[in-house]
């Protein structure tokens, strides 16, 4: 299906929030934040949040300096 990921027309095989961030190797990264269709989604339900062809998705890292 393709999704769009920080406005980026990506493909993914995965069905769910969680797959997607592990295809884009951001999953087990501690600062990242997620929404789908402009609702973050929590952590603890990235396995629950399903996917649907086109929808947006914005992926957010934790970025430190100063």
């Amino acid at each position: 299906m393709r999704v769009n990921v920080n406005d980026e027309p990506r493909d993914t095989a995965s069905p769910t929030l969680e797959g997607l961030l592990r295809e884009l190797g951001v999953a087990e990264e501690s600062a990242v934040a997620a929404a789908v269709d402009g609702q973050v989604v929590p952590r603890s339900r990235w396995s629950e949040r399903a996917l649907a062809e086109g929808c947006s998705v914005v992926v957010i890292r934790a970025a430190q300096g100063g």
